[in-house]
């Protein structure tokens, strides 16, 4: 649970007891806090995984690579959900930038890398077809830069009138630099999520990492509807 006070209480994020605590465009809210299945899939039994991995990675580090990682910190700060500035501990940042690397099957690091540019897409694009079973998804610019893999994510489809969809996103592609623009992604998608069904809603997502330091870019999305 985290808090931010002011005179008594000015936000807050997260769960505490049996309820959760979060905001959104009508301000902060409180909802009781529902325990999701743990169906364990592919894909939380591989983030399962590395996290294994990469906690015996930072133990197998030596004192001189765990002292980089520590003094490196001040480097990669970042606003966290306050809007505050945060630094996080050389654990957290040895993590964050190596779970990344694997995310995309790229060499992780032993020592900490210096900040650099992440070059993400300027737009992103996307149509569905559910008769033709066609799904192609563009961007701009293209093609995707050297030293970058592309993640495309998408959510399962849903309702067109349904806007939360934010906590659906899962991966379904990845394209390595030099691939152009209009992608198809449609094995893949029904692959995960099943056959295209005309009238329904699917948010696409596009997020850069830079496979020589691990920096994420923000996502950059959109949703269509899937055509007949």
């Amino acid at each position: 649970m985290k808090l931010k006070f002011g005179a008594i209480v000015t936000d807050g994020r997260g769960k505490i007891g049996g309820h959760v605590m979060s905001k959104n465009r009508g301000g902060a809210y409180m909802r009781t806090k529902v325990t999701p299945s743990n169906p364990r899939t592919a894909a939380q039994t591989t983030v399962r995984s590395h996290l294994t991995t990469l906690s015996q990675g930072w133990r197998g580090l030596t004192a001189p690579e765990i002292a980089a990682w520590n003094s490196a910190v001040g480097s990669f700060e970042h606003t966290n959900i306050f809007g505050d500035i945060h630094s996080p501990s050389g654990l957290n940042l040895y993590v964050k930038l190596n779970a990344n690397l694997l995310e995309v099957s790229a060499a992780t690091l032993t020592l900490p890398p210096l900040p650099s540019s992440v070059t993400a897409p300027i737009t992103v694009g996307a149509s569905a077809a559910a008769g033709a079973a066609t799904f192609t998804v563009s961007f701009t610019a293209s093609p995707v830069p050297a030293g970058h893999v592309w993640i495309v994510r998408a959510t399962k489809q849903v309702s067109a009138g349904k806007s939360a969809i934010k906590n659906l996103y899962r991966d379904v592609q990845f394209l390595a630099a030099a691939i152009a623009t209009g992608v198809s992604i449609e094995t893949n998608y029904i692959a995960k999520f099943g056959a295209l069904v005309a009238g329904q809603k699917i948010g696409v997502e596009i997020v850069a990492v830079n496979t020589a330091t691990g920096q994420k870019s923000i996502a950059l999305s959109t949703t269509i509807i899937v055509a007949a």
